[in-house]
């Protein structure tokens, strides 16, 4: 592939709902740009982008991919990311590389869910965009209905720069706003000018005015112009409209059909006129030698750096490490300092991705996208730089997982080999999470949301042989007591030659501090207890603890004081004190009133307005406790209730089907508090399964 300048790269992420049309939009344009001689269709699994044998069984994207095409002598990296909530890693690395999007609605469903959560990406991060509405070849899609309800939801900035023409129900041409003019489709990408229907000239008007209006609103001279009754040149227009997208003051509105090749390469010609190349955009480190910050600014002559925002560990293709140069050129055979690990890296050969075939490059200059292969030690986030000026760049902020499951390995035996086969999907996903849960015996699998479990399960079976399956995780409950108790424990067993002989008496009562399984105080008078069997004796107790006699969860909070016992010259031991001591915990626990307590979270739940009342009688079947109900001045609430942590498993799901996808969730461990009888009788009934069974 041929070297592109830094002026020359447009880096677009293409973001929306899930099966508003990005993929299809992406190899339209990759047809439309010479890249492909046919073009690929989601249901025929034969996309660029959507390479994966996931995403070809499931039709849709579950990765972001990047296909370079070449557009007048430009390069357009599109990064086509995923529209399914559950691989919002996936858009959010994409976005911290983007310079620019195209925010994609579907004309036939409207906007959508993911159509305000991709704006909001772009509000956050200050991302110049632009809409495409796509189906415009189906005639129930109402163009002036999309772009309504746009202006309604973000405001003025919404401005049409197309209308579609429609003769006998077919999509058939646009007008224009900028020129005023209508275009008639002649080819794929090929048009000629036609009248302005009459049923448009109203809209037309009325959007050309808005339009202009946006465009005075760029200068002090244009706007004495505008108020003076002076025409912009198409030009100046151009001009004033490439100023306010870069700002973000302007979001423009285009449409087409991508199956149908219609409007896409207006888009295109519209990417490159209008969208900063990276050199506009800010880019800063910090030099990990002088604490200075290091302002990059994707400047091909400034020293050498890039930033590795995506990895790629598949064993068919092998391992890329994609990155984007942020300053300087790189060159095949470079060697970089890893910064964030503090080794050095021979690159090797430089590669551009066109989803996963790589094509070789002699370098990349500043702002443009590549890939590294084989970078042992190189990970997601990681900087690469030169030595005499060793840059760091802040990583990628992803989305926490709060989903998860437990897994066992179908086949005894495949432990390590899930273990290894989790570790690689993990350098791909960094939003999923492989734990070892020791407290309760469990591996547990984190994510955003179940169908990104269910992926991740049918990758581990299909690339790296090894089935797992999935169950309702356990949860930690500890057991405590709320009452003193005064037992004795005596262990005596005579057998041939040497007995066993251990005898403690001991005070059980809550010592207050759930943050300890136990406190162990000596009241020992007269020598009844050796002190040598003292640590035997707080031996036994650290072993109880372990399990408590209720339902074998951990203890917490105990006071155990050991006052008096007795013991035998010969045949008292080490080991019969600690059987004693087992003995009186078991006795002594029960008898001071146990209870379970059961975990409770700090839950955090970000909804609309008008979801706040079903959430809040979801949280109330879920013994939950509501805190607090907060606005977030977004037309959001959040709302913040103590919740049990049994009762969160599924709760992703549930919200959001309640909420159609807009609500979000964060959680932390709280405290512990005693579980209720009712969860009481059923976890004891479940453990007591689970022992006899011979589980735990």
């Amino acid at each position: 592939m041929n070297v592109f300048r830094t002026d020359r790269v447009r880096n677009v992420v293409l973001l929306g709902h899930g099966g508003a049309g990005k993929t299809t939009l992406a190899e339209a344009m990759a047809y439309l740009s010479g890249v492909t001689s046919r073009m690929g269709t989601v249901t025929d699994g034969n996309t660029i982008s959507d390479y994966d044998k996931e995403e070809i069984k499931r039709k849709f994207s579950i990765s972001t991919s990047v296909i370079p095409v070449e557009v007048d002598k430009v390069k357009i990296n599109l990064l086509d990311t995923p529209g399914f909530f559950d691989f919002v890693g996936e858009v959010e690395e994409a976005v911290g590389v983007a310079d620019a999007a195209i925010i994609v609605v579907s004309g036939k469903s409207g906007v959508q869910v993911g159509t305000e959560k991709a704006w909001n990406y772009c509000e956050e991060r200050n991302i110049p965009r632009m809409i495409f509405v796509t189906e415009m070849d189906n005639d129930d899609v109402s163009y002036r209905e999309v772009v309504e309800k746009l202006q309604e939801l973000f405001g003025k900035k919404i401005a049409p720069l197309h209308m579609p023409i429609r003769e006998d129900g077919k999509f058939v041409g646009y007008v224009n706003i900028v020129k005023q003019a209508g275009r008639r489709f002649i080819d794929k990408d090929k048009k000629e000018e036609c009248p302005v229907p009459d049923y448009l000239e109203e809209y037309l008007e009325n959007y050309h005015e808005a339009l202009m209006e946006s465009v005075a609103e760029t200068s002090e001279e244009y706007m004495e112009r505008y108020f003076g009754g002076d025409e912009f040149t198409t030009t100046e227009v151009s001009a004033a409209l490439a100023t306010n997208i870069a700002e973000c003051a302007i979001v423009p509105v285009c449409m087409g059909s991508p199956v149908n090749l219609l409007g896409v390469s207006n888009l295109m010609e519209d990417i490159c006129e209008y969208f900063p190349d990276p050199s506009k955009r800010p880019c800063k480190g910090i030099n990990s030698k002088t604490n200075d910050v290091f302002e990059a600014n994707y400047d091909f002559q400034k020293a050498k750096s890039a930033y590795v925002w995506k990895t790629i560990s598949d064993p068919f293709i092998g391992k890329y490490s994609l990155i984007k140069v942020c300053s300087g050129t790189l060159k095949s055979d470079d060697t970089l300092f890893n910064v964030s690990k503090g080794t050095e890296e021979r690159l090797g050969k430089l590669y551009v991705l066109r989803g996963n075939k790589p094509q070789e490059v002699s370098e990349l200059f500043a702002g443009d996208i590549g890939a590294l292969a084989k970078l042992g030690d190189v990970a997601t986030g990681d900087t690469l730089s030169s030595k005499t000026t060793p840059v760091i760049y802040p990583k990628a902020i992803l989305s926490t997982p709060y989903t998860y499951q437990r897994y066992r390995a179908v086949n005894k035996g495949d432990e390590d080999k899930v273990a290894q086969a989790m570790s690689k999907l993990a350098i791909e996903d960094l939003t999923f999470k492989s734990v070892v849960d020791s407290a309760n015996h469990q591996s547990l699998i984190y994510a955003i949301g179940d169908q990104q479990i269910d992926v991740i399960k049918s990758k581990l079976k299909e690339r790296y042989k090894v089935d797992i399956e999935l169950s309702a995780p356990k949860v930690a409950f500890r057991e405590t007591i709320r009452k003193k108790s005064d037992v004795e424990g005596k262990y005596k067993k005579q057998t041939g030659g040497h007995g066993q002989y251990g005898h403690v008496k001991m005070r059980f009562e809550p010592s207050g501090d759930m943050t300890k399984p136990y406190e162990f105080a000596i009241e020992v008078v007269g020598g009844a207890v050796p002190k040598n069997y003292y640590p035997a004796v707080e031996k036994g107790l650290n072993e109880c603890v372990q399990s408590g006699p209720v339902a074998a969860y951990p203890v917490v909070g105990v006071k155990a004081v050991l006052y008096d016992g007795s013991y035998h010259p010969v045949d008292s031991s080490e080991q019969a004190f600690k059987t004693a001591t087992h003995l009186a915990f078991k006795d002594g626990f029960m008898k001071a009133d146990p209870i379970l307590l059961e975990p409770i979270v700090n839950l955090k739940v970000t909804v609309k307005d008008q979801f706040t009342g079903d959430v809040m009688g979801d949280l109330n079947k879920r013994r939950g406790r509501v805190l607090g109900m907060n606005p977030d001045h977004k037309g959001n609430t959040i709302i913040e209730a103590d919740v049990p942590q049994t009762e969160m498993y599924g709760y992703g799901t549930v919200l959001r089907s309640m909420t159609g996808g807009s609500g979000d969730f964060a959680f932390e461990f709280a405290r512990y508090e005693q579980a209720p009888a009712d969860v009481q009788q059923k976890q004891i009934a479940a453990r007591a399964d689970k022992l006899k069974q011979g589980e735990e």
